[in-house]
C-alpha cells in the first residue's frame, strides 16, 4: 500500500545572514489513506514548519515529500498551488474565513478556484455543510455565527474538494472546551468516513482524539506511537 504521505529525510533551514538555522533535521514519516494523526511537540520543535512542508505552503531545503504519488519536495510555486488546491483541505485556528460572504459562499470557494459552475457549486456546498450539522445556516455570514459554528463552515471548506488530506493548524485553540469536544467529533466522522486526518496540536486532551500521535522534539521525530485510549475508544 503507498502512503498518502511519504517523507524521506526531510530537511528545513532558515537564513539568518550567513548562518543557516536548522529546523527539520532529517524527518522520515509515512502516513496511510484513513489515518488519524496528531502531530504534537513543544514550541520550537519543528511541528509548524513540518505542518508547512506537508500542506505545500513551503518546501524542504532537502530531501523528497511524495503526496498521493506526487513527488512536491521540487515543485514551483505554481504547480505547489494547484497540488494544494486539489489535494489537501486546511483547517486553521483562526477560521480564515471571509466576513463578507455567506457560510455556503465561503464553504464554496475552493470550487470557484476548481472552475466549477454555480449552481453545482451551490449543490456541493449545501451538501457538506450538511455534513457538518449547519445547513440551517448557510445563509449567515460569520459575524452571525458562533466560533464553534465558524469552525464547522471552515471544516467543510476544507471537506468539499474531496481532498486526500485534511491538515487541521490548532483547530480548536480559539474555541472552549465543549465546543473543541464538538469540533473534534466532527474530525472523527471525517476519519471514519474515509478521508486522512492529520492534526497539529499541543494540547495532550485533543491530539487524544487521534489515533496515532507523532511527537516532534528539536527537528526530528522523538516518538510515534499508536494512541491506545483512542483505539479502545473507538473499538
Amino acid at each position: 500500500m503507498e502512503p498518502i504521505i511519504h517523507l524521506e529525510g526531510i530537511q528545513k533551514s532558515y537564513y539568518m545572514g550567513k548562518q543557516a538555522i536548522p529546523v527539520l533535521k532529517g524527518i522520515n514519516l509515512n502516513i496511510f489513506k484513513n489515518e488519524y494523526v496528531a502531530l504534537m511537540g513543544p514550541s520550537g520543535s519543528g511541528k509548524s514548519t513540518l505542518m508547512n512542508i506537508l500542506g505545500c505552503l513551503d518546501s524542504p531545503t532537502d530531501g523528497r515529500y511524495v503526496l498521493n504519488g506526487h513527488d512536491v519536495s521540487q515543485m514551483e510555486d505554481d504547480e505547489l498551488a494547484a497540488i494544494r488546491n486539489k489535494e489537501i483541505g486546511f483547517v486553521f485556528q483562526q477560521f480564515n474565513l471571509l466576513p463578507r460572504l455567506t457560510a455556503a459562499e465561503n464553504v464554496a470557494l475552493p470550487l470557484v478556484y476548481a472552475g466549477l459552475p454555480k449552481k453545482l457549486r451551490q449543490e456541493m456546498a449545501l451538501e457538506v455543510l450538511n455534513k457538518v450539522g449547519l445547513a440551517d445556516r448557510s445563509h449567515h455570514k460569520p459575524n452571525e455565527m458562533s466560533g464553534g459554528q465558524c469552525q464547522r463552515v471552515a471544516i467543510a471548506r476544507a471537506l468539499v474538494n474531496n481532498p486526500s488530506l485534511i491538515l487541521a493548524d490548532e483547530p480548536t485553540g480559539n474555541l472552549d472546551t465543549a465546543t473543541s469536544i464538538e469540533i473534534m467529533d466532527i474530525f472523527g466522522k471525517i476519519q471514519a468516513a474515509g478521508n486522512t486526518v492529520v492534526l497539529v496540536t499541543h494540547e495532550e486532551d485533543i491530539a487524544n482524539h487521534a489515533k496515532r500521535i507523532v511527537r516532534l522534539r528539536d527537528g526530528l521525530i522523538e516518538t510515534d506511537k499508536l494512541n491506545i485510549a483512542s483505539h479502545a475508544a473507538a473499538h
